[in-house]
């Protein structure tokens, strides 16, 4: 965990951007935070609503960042109805608002999340599962393992391999297969080629991440 920070995040500016946060957004306080690498963190977001809230695993939740309505997704790892909290596995991979915040989010910070909202309804996928994805669905991953499909079989895109390996084996997911990103693409036939024999067994795909690596998979 890291300590309260000097200075809190600015609020967002203006009054419109207060009136629609208070009016659609959930009050939240970051309990904790932990750094796995340079640029992951995970983030415990502590309030009221999530006591209140159903959460199914793939359902996601946009978090306020900057000072006026710019919001990031994140997928939850985790929704305690009991404690009234929820952990996120947050990426900086820039230096826009969103990285920003990963960046500065300290415990006892204030912040505002909408959501949970249905995307992927993965409460009951069956067992094993093909995952597909970068480093925005790690923490998806991380979500699946806990539900009935405890087998789930990753496969992942990224840019820095030993960061990605430490990362996924701080969150137990030491089966990972890491496929290093190429800026022509070529790394996705190598996947593509993976996932064609893991599919001959049927199991249930899941697809997250990058957009147009999605559509070619």
């Amino acid at each position: 965990d890291l300590s309260d920070h000097a200075a809190p995040p600015p609020a967002p500016t203006g009054r419109l951007a207060r009136t629609l946060q208070s009016w659609f957004m959930h009050p939240a306080r970051i309990a904790a935070v932990e750094t796995l690498s340079p640029r992951f963190r995970l983030i415990e977001l502590q309030e009221e609503a999530p006591r209140n809230l159903d959460w199914t695993v793939g359902d996601k939740i946009q978090v306020a960042v900057g000072t006026g309505l710019a919001a990031r997704t994140y997928t939850p790892m985790a929704w305690d109805r009991t404690r009234g909290s929820t952990r996120i596995l947050a990426f900086a991979h820039g230096e826009g608002p969103g990285s920003h915040w990963v960046r500065e989010a300290r415990r006892g910070y204030d912040c505002r999340f909408f959501g949970p909202r249905r995307s992927l309804d993965l409460s009951a996928p069956g067992a094993p599962v093909l995952l597909f994805g970068d480093e925005t669905a790690f923490g998806l991953a991380a979500a699946l393992r806990g539900t009935s499909a405890s087998d789930v079989i990753p496969i992942f895109e990224v840019s820095d391999i030993a960061e990605s390996r430490r990362v996924l084996d701080a969150l137990d997911l030491v089966e990972a297969e890491l496929v290093q990103r190429r800026a022509d693409d070529r790394h996705l036939g190598q996947i593509e080629a993976e996932m064609a024999v893991f599919a001959q067994a049927g199991p249930p795909i899941v697809l997250a991440g990058k957009a147009s690596s999605i559509q070619r998979v």
